[in-house]
């Protein structure tokens, strides 16, 4: 197989970045990034070009395939975008509306200028498609206004990437009961049962669960309701989101990094915080999973704030001796190595 058969374009597409890179054989050959703000379409041009420039222009890739926050219900396995895929990424717009478009925008723009190019998508939502239904469901009534709201679960790259890696890692089969943490600026956990997930702690958005950066984590419905009332819901919003968490809580920074080096009285608590809800909330996995046999770290909290990953593993020290392994994340190879499976695969109807 040559080279440009064997690269693969990998594109993550945010808010205000666009970021890409072209692995081969599981390996980056080549990266670049710009400033999405405020046109998507120039930036993703200046992205393209800096690839080229490095030797790997759409016409020298075997294919695109990119991350996807959102597959909703249906989209629950990585996949090859067909315009009904396309589709079904469109309809979970209101599920992630500040991630989603943006995709879709890299998609298009990539299917206009290589028309013939596989493009293939995975999501972030998917590995979380086994968590049963007692777990995913709110309290709620079936009626047309509640259709849709559900826990769904995020970071399901990096915890499929995860479960891939730690058996190469260790040398060993994957622990059948494996409480895996991804902290970083956004935060969760995910309870690894037998390989697959069967809890996590974001829900119907990445805000529940942890203490993160900017995000709140999990509140009282009320205290929502009532922070709406009083600075409306774009407000609420937006002070859950990016004014909350680690941030909100310190008054100084989001950057755990800052915060541990820090002898403000209000860093340490903060951290405190994020200590103490990682440990609680990883206690409600590890009923989920109905025991734990290992612990696994991994996004740049942690991989790297060996402080904060033993106070969390001292506040979980009653749950056993587990072994405890901490795995690089690997989400871009593992969206790559996902494109290469299916592009030597059946062709997909369109």
């Amino acid at each position: 197989m040559s080279d440009a058969a064997r690269a693969i374009l990998v594109v993550n597409a945010g808010s205000s970045s666009i970021k890409a890179a072209v692995f081969e054989d599981g390996r980056e050959v080549a990266r670049a990034a710009g400033d999405a703000i405020p046109d998507h379409h120039a930036a993703l041009t200046q992205v393209l070009s800096a690839l080229q420039a490095q030797g790997y222009g759409l016409s020298q890739v075997a294919a695109a395939a990119h991350r996807v926050v959102h597959g909703g219900a249906r989209l629950v396995a990585s996949t090859r975008i067909t315009q009904r895929v396309r589709d079904q990424i469109a309809d979970c717009i209101p599920l992630a509306p500040l991630h989603n478009p943006h995709s879709l925008t890299a998609i298009d723009w990539i299917s206009v200028t290589a028309p013939d190019l596989p493009q293939y998508a995975s999501f972030d939502t998917a590995f979380h498609a086994t968590i049963p239904d007692v777990a995913t469901r709110y309290a709620l009534p079936t009626t047309p206004d509640t259709q849709g709201l559900r826990r769904y679960g995020f970071h399901g790259i990096s915890y499929a990437a995860l479960v891939r890696a730690l058996p190469e890692q260790t040398g060993r089969p994957l622990p059948r009961r494996l409480l895996a943490f991804h902290l970083g600026n956004g935060a969760s956990i995910c309870a690894i049962r037998d390989g697959i997930s069967v809890a996590t702690t974001m829900g119907y958005s990445p805000n529940a669960g942890l203490t993160m950066g900017t995000r709140s984590g999990d509140m009282d419905p009320a205290a929502v309701l009532e922070l709406a009332r009083r600075k409306g819901v774009d407000g609420a919003e937006h002070l859950l989101g990016h004014d909350a968490g680690l941030l909100g809580l310190s008054g100084l920074s989001a950057d755990m990094r800052r915060l541990t080096a820090s002898d403000d009285p209000r860093a340490e608590f903060a951290t405190q915080h994020f200590c103490y809800w990682a440990a609680r909330h990883g206690g409600s996995m590890i009923a989920a999973m109905g025991g734990l046999d290992a612990i696994a770290f991994t996004g740049g909290i942690g991989e790297n704030a060996k402080e904060i990953r033993n106070e969390i593993l001292d506040n979980l020290a009653w749950a056993g001796d587990g072994s405890c392994h901490i795995v690089p994340a690997q989400e871009e190879v593992f969206i790559a190595c996902e494109a290469i499976t299916l592009l030597k695969g059946p062709p997909h109807a369109a």
